[in-house]
């Protein structure tokens, strides 16, 4: 475990405690590391499940039509 020192400004002094306190935390400690767990599933890129690429996959080589003008096989006004 690594320890380290922050300065934190008013407001995230208080988002900080507004979280330890929400989810009953026993300090700021826990709070900024759910904090950044949290950051990382949302903002982070996550990994894509292997059912859905395995879904893409096959849309890729699924049953395409050709046409020739769409405008026409579709009723397209342009």
């Amino acid at each position: 475990m690594v320890q380290c020192f922050v300065t934190l400004e008013d407001t995230s002094n208080r988002v900080v405690n507004i979280v330890k306190a929400k989810y009953g935390l026993r300090d700021k400690s826990e709070a900024l590391n759910a904090l950044i767990s949290d950051y990382a599933e949302s903002v982070l890129e996550p990994e894509l499940r292997p059912e859905f690429v395995a879904s893409v996959e096959k849309a890729r080589k699924g049953p395409f039509k050709k046409v020739a003008d769409f405008g026409k096989e579709y009723s397209v006004r342009t």
